[in-house]
């Protein structure tokens, strides 16, 4: 796994000790104080036509909007010495956390699309529209759930990834909770794991030859058998796995040394390039990528319900997520 965090990650525990000379800084918090205030933006502080404070609170409102309890002031924008690149300051705050607030600065580049604190992601107001146009077009691994792709949750993972293993339960469980989801798996193995190439393209080979639902059966058990990846192992782990999945071992092991299922691969993984994924597992919703375990179950369904939301989809609640407002 590589550890590189995403900009919602990022931002949504950012909290930069240093403060512009010319940006107000926030109260400091009183014992017993029950509200959250934060102080009137200086207009000296806003010193760039874009982005403009609209801008980057639609910005955040699409990246922080799932939560309820968070809230924010934006306190500057101010010009820096890279032409067209802008830094924003923001104060952020909790409304479970009276009175405590935290500093968390970005940039914005020229082209009005894309900032980066720490990496460059995208910015606007649709965020991720352009990743998710991409990845209706060329997401085109084993998929689950609805035909439609108007929710398409997209995870890149390594099968022999021990936190893409421990992805899995996530991932059921939301297939199980997003009925209305199209979920597709693209293969991204890593080449700090030796058969994860291999475990890649016989799954295609299944896939291949038995179609979506026993690549899933197929991956499940590599999955479950992953510990039996080894020099020793290998051999008889994936003839098993396919095996189970309906498919013949010998015929998958040939396929899988084909030009055809490398170009498959290939091509997945220059997606995942073009995308900026960065670690496995990743999860794109709607293009929004999420690294999903490190993101608590009940948040990602906010997370998930609330960018459905914001592009115009009707996502009824399901019982376990009765708890949505």
């Amino acid at each position: 796994m590589m550890w590189r965090a995403t900009m919602a990650m990022a931002m949504a525990i950012s909290a930069c000790g240093v403060t512009l000379a010319q940006t107000p800084v926030a109260p400091t918090p009183q014992p017993g104080a029950a509200t959250t205030t934060f102080p009137e933006p200086n207009p000296k502080n806003f010193t760039v036509a874009s982005p403009s404070r609209d801008e980057v609170n639609d910005f955040l409102k699409a990246l922080w909007g799932y939560d309820e309890n968070r809230i924010w002031s934006v306190a500057a924008v101010l010009k820096t010495t890279a032409p067209g690149v802008a830094k924003v300051v923001v104060l952020v705050g909790d409304k479970s956390q009276p009175g405590k607030v935290q500093q968390s600065d970005f940039y914005t580049l020229p082209d009005g699309k894309h900032a980066f604190a720490g990496q460059v992601v995208e910015f606007g107001s649709k965020p991720w529209a352009d990743n998710r146009k991409v990845l209706m077009e060329q997401a085109t691994g084993p998929a689950r759930g609805a035909k439609s792709k108007e929710l398409e949750l997209v995870e890149f993972a390594d099968l022999q990834c021990p936190h893409c293993k421990d992805a899995q339960d996530t991932m059921n469980n939301l297939a199980s909770d997003f009925p209305q989801a199209h979920i597709v798996f693209e293969n991204l193995p890593l080449e700090i794991h030796p058969y994860a190439f291999r475990a890649a393209a016989e799954g295609l080979c299944v896939r291949k030859a038995k179609g979506d639902e026993a690549f899933f059966t197929y991956a499940n058990t590599v999955f479950t058998k992953q510990d039996s990846l080894t020099p020793q192992l290998v051999d008889q782990t994936l003839a098993t796995a396919v095996a189970a999945a309906g498919g013949d071992p010998v015929a998958a092991a040939a396929c899988a040394k084909t030009p055809e299922i490398a170009a498959e691969i290939k091509a997945s993984t220059k997606l995942s390039d073009d995308l900026g994924v960065d670690q496995t597992p990743m999860l794109a919703v709607n293009g929004h990528l999420l690294p999903v375990t490190a993101i608590p179950y009940e948040t990602l369904k906010r997370m998930i319900v609330w960018q459905a939301k914001q592009d115009g989809i009707d996502l009824p609640l399901q019982p376990s997520l009765s708890t949505l407002k």
